[in-house]
């Protein structure tokens, strides 16, 4: 028996594990995972779920999502605000999202220009009136390279305790195999699509023939659509109002940057000042015998990075040390990795931290005052 079904196949006794919809939603997550989009659209997003799951790739800069039921959405959208966390640690990648009230059967530039759009479950609930605009939509105008759409799958019906005629009272048609394959590949040759089915589900052993209990289209557009097709489709008024917006904070951002940069500045020459003060207490007990006192040096912190323990034994730092005031190299600092990954240049670096960070009078160096940390003691 299939590892994420569980059951008794004549009693009607059905258990997916796990949950039917978090299947549907790793589906996505993997596919994501496959293919890198950095735009990601989901319509029909109900409870934004989905959206909260996919705000973790990092490959992702932008989400949105759509839906005819604004209240279903503003219960939830919180969960779609960045976090305290995300402010003290801002992500290298930017990301927005966005929520829209409106209907698939209506077209709005702010759904274009998407790598991925997704239609969990959705199609079904759509009035035939609906359904007939829904692909001129979603492959037409939005034209996304990648279309996910799940939906129910009507042969596994009988297998579902309680279910006579749909599985939900909002339903409008519950398809069978061969009636959704028939329209999705109708669609994508219209549209100049590929399409690949697939679902989650596993039928009970011995029943294969019944499917998947979500069946799912796969849409991979053939030929990228260029922007003065796009542009030709364009309505002049957007159709959908937007009742959510969060821009999380991001490296990309200089301001945020700027912080993340002085604050590893600062804490990476504060470790290496107090390595060169222990280095140089242990100058003291072990004067005669260099090789020894080498040998006995350990930070005297944990922390510690095998970067940094090979920074701070470095004997070039210690002509930095005069009197009260220590000098810690900017060269020095910028051969941390992490500071390195973030500036990219040292150029960038000696900007993003001029008037942040005490520097020396030729600003080759960051500068502390151990005269007044010893008054403070």
């Amino acid at each position: 028996m299939d590892k994420n079904f569980q059951g008794e196949q004549f009693t009607g006794i059905i258990k997916f594990t796990p949950p039917l919809y978090k299947q549907r939603y790793q589906f996505i997550k993997d596919l994501v995972g496959k293919y890198k989009p950095k735009k990601v659209a989901d319509l029909g997003c109900a409870d934004c779920t989905l959206l909260w799951m996919l705000k973790f790739c990092s490959c992702i800069e932008v989400l949105a999502g759509l839906d005819v039921c604004a209240s279903v959405m503003k219960e939830k959208m919180h969960r779609l605000s960045p976090l305290p966390g995300d402010y003290l640690q801002p992500a290298e990648r930017s990301l927005t999202v966005t929520l829209h009230h409106g209907s698939v059967a209506h077209k709005d530039p702010c759904m274009l220009g998407f790598d991925l759009v997704t239609c969990i479950e959705l199609i079904e609930h759509l009035e035939q009136s609906e359904l007939k605009k829904f692909p001129e939509v979603v492959f037409g105008f939005m034209a996304p390279s990648i279309v996910v759409i799940s939906t129910p799958n009507s042969e596994f019906n009988p297998l579902l305790p309680g279910v006579t005629l749909f599985r939900h009272p909002d339903h409008k048609f519950e398809w069978n195999q061969a009636q959704f394959q028939s329209w999705a590949l109708e669609n994508a040759r219209r549209y100049d699509y590929s399409v690949e089915f697939t679902g989650v589900g596993h039928p009970p052993t011995g029943m294969e023939n019944v499917g998947f209990c979500s069946q799912i289209g796969v849409f991979v557009r053939k030929y990228p659509q260029t922007s003065e097709s796009a542009q030709s489709e364009k309505p002049t008024e957007a159709a959908y109002k937007m009742v959510f917006k969060a821009v999380y904070p991001s490296l990309k951002d200089e301001k945020y940057l700027q912080n993340a940069v002085v604050s590893e500045v600062t804490f990476t020459a504060q470790i290496i000042k107090q390595s060169l003060d222990c280095l140089m207490s242990e100058r003291k007990e072990y004067n005669d015998d260099p090789t020894e006192r080498k040998r006995k040096f350990q930070p005297s912190r944990n922390c510690f990075s095998e970067d940094l323990k090979k920074l701070v034994v470095e004997k070039s730092m210690e002509p930095f040390v005069n009197g009260n005031v220590v000098y810690i190299p900017l060269t020095t600092i910028f051969a941390c990795p992490k500071v390195n990954r973030l500036c990219g240049t040292f150029e960038k670096l000696r900007r993003l931290i001029a008037g942040k960070v005490t520097l020396s009078s030729d600003g080759s160096a960051v500068m502390f005052n151990t005269e007044h940390e010893n008054e403070e003691n």
